[in-house]
């Protein structure tokens, strides 16, 4: 009679090559997985600035974004109550982002990057300084200004902002010639 399966030295053999693959794979992907989040992050807060930018022209009011360097966050609001932005308490919040959920160290700052994409780095968050608020009004324009992020290692940085005319960038640190991209 015939018999069908694997012997054990065919599934040892198998188990040692798949233990070789991942003990050459992981070191790859632990450098690989933090610039991954690093760059989720940049696009994420591309993509909420755009939401602040669209909620400004649909609700026909001013809208901004209040970054928090020192608790790694930003929240956009859509009412500043008293019109002031910075007093949060008379806010109203339409959206919550912490940098640290990104985890490998993402955060604010400017990590390798040897030249500020506006004038100055200042504390990683260019808008309307000391407040740190990017402001769209209801024709889309705002204030201009950038937000640095980088992770921990300090190996890639991500400058997100905007114009006085409402367009928005996204830019990445390209090392090997000292200027974005």
């Amino acid at each position: 009679m015939k018999q069908h399966g694997f012997s054990l030295l065919e599934l040892m053999v198998t188990l040692g090559i798949l233990a070789l693959a991942t003990a050459i794979a992981i070191p790859s992907f632990a450098r690989w997985l933090p610039n991954y989040r690093l760059r989720s992050a940049a696009r994420d807060v591309y993509s909420n600035i755009h939401l602040c930018k669209l909620g400004a022209v649909r609700a026909n009011q001013s809208w901004a974004i209040v970054f928090d360097p020192g608790a790694n966050t930003y929240v956009i609001y859509s009412d500043s109550g008293d019109g002031d932005w910075t007093t949060t308490l008379d806010n109203t919040p339409e959206k919550t982002v912490n940098l640290a959920t990104y985890k490998s160290g993402v955060g604010f700052g400017h990590g390798n990057a040897g030249v500020p994409i506006a004038t100055t780095f200042g504390d990683e968050v260019t808008y309307a300084s000391p407040d740190n608020v990017a402001v769209f009004n209801a024709r889309g324009t705002s204030n201009g200004g950038y937000v640095y992020i980088d992770h921990e290692r300090n190996t890639t940085t991500y400058g997100i902002g905007t114009s006085t005319t409402g367009v928005i960038q996204l830019q990445k640190y390209n090392s090997s010639i000292n200027d974005w991209e």
